[in-house]
Parts: structure tokens; C-alpha cells; sequence
């Protein structure tokens, strides 16, 4: 499980996590997490066979110097501690997507990265007033703060209803 690197977290844990607990520009950072070599091999293997990810003697000749994680799999990261500390528990309804996903820089083995979140929009939607929507700029950064993957997720959130 990862931890809390911030210096304060929600208010509100995750299970009782609403609309209205995503404040525009508040900033957590949560982490570690890494990957070994032959977890990038294997994922490599199985969704994303392309020699940088699978073959270590080639990636070391390759664009890169050595062997890199897929982006996708860096991406697997980012949703493991976003769900993990993050996404309500309990109001979280959907996501329609991210924005301007990118990977600048690559992952390699054993490198610890945490991801780091700031709201940076939170409206109640116009159709459907029983849920919010919150844009979250998203990024996962090595030790160094070397940003591995970036991108602004949108979630749609239940508001808490008057009991």
C-alpha cells in the first residue's frame, strides 16, 4: 500500500469522500511504487511487445540506454495509488477520460515514483445536479522530480444529498 506524502491529506477520508471535498487548487502527493525489471518485461510481454519493453539486451542499444517501463504500465502506477488515496470510495460514479496524457520521461527499473494530484476544476454538472465534475491535474515523479506521466483526469463525483 503506499502512503500519504503530503503534508496534509483530505479532510475527509476516502470512504466518506464527497463532491464537495475537492477544493480547486489543493495539492497531495502519495507514493512509492516501482517496478522491477522483470515486471516490465512481463508486462511488456503481454500488452505492450515492443523490444524497449522486452528484450533487455536490445533496450540497452536501444533509444533509451536500457530497459524502460511501458507507459501503460506507468499508467497502471498512476491508477493504483489514485484509487488508493485519491477517487472517493463511495461517490466516485465515472470517468470520461484524461487529458493530455503523456509520457515525458521513461520509467526504469526500481525506480521509486509517487504521483501528485491538484484539483484544478470542480463544478457541479448542469444536467445532472446529483454529481460533480473534478478535473485533477495528475503526475508521477521519481525521487528526482522527474515527471514520468502526466495528464488532467476528469471524474465525475456524487454531492452528498441532505439526509
Amino acid at each position: 500500500m503506499t502512503e500519504v506524502l503530503s503534508a496534509t491529506d483530505f479532510r475527509a477520508p476516502i470512504d466518506d469522500r464527497w463532491f464537495a471535498d475537492y477544493v480547486v487548487g489543493e495539492t497531495y502527493e502519495y507514493g512509492k511504487l516501482s517496478v522491477t525489471a522483470e515486471e516490465i518485461v512481463e508486462f511488456g510481454r503481454q500488452y505492450d511487445p515492443q523490444r524497449l519493453h522486452t528484450d533487455p539486451e536490445w533496450a540497452e542499444t536501444g533509444p533509451f540506454g536500457g530497459l524502460i517501463a511501458s507507459g501503460w504500465q506507468t499508467a497502471g502506477l498512476m491508477m493504483r495509488m489514485y484509487c488508493a488515496h485519491y477517487i472517493s470510495a463511495v461517490a466516485s460514479l465515472a470517468s470520461p477520460g484524461i487529458d493530455e496524457l503523456r509520457w515525458p520521461a521513461p520509467l526504469r527499473p526500481g525506480e521509486a515514483v509517487r504521483l501528485r494530484t491538484t484539483v484544478v476544476e470542480s463544478r457541479v454538472s448542469r444536467s445532472k445536479p446529483d454529481r460533480g465534475i473534478v478535473r485533477t491535474a495528475v503526475e508521477v515523479l521519481t525521487d528526482d522530480d522527474r515527471a514520468v506521466f502526466t495528464g488532467t483526469a476528469m471524474n465525475m463525483i456524487a454531492v452528498r444529498l441532505a439526509s
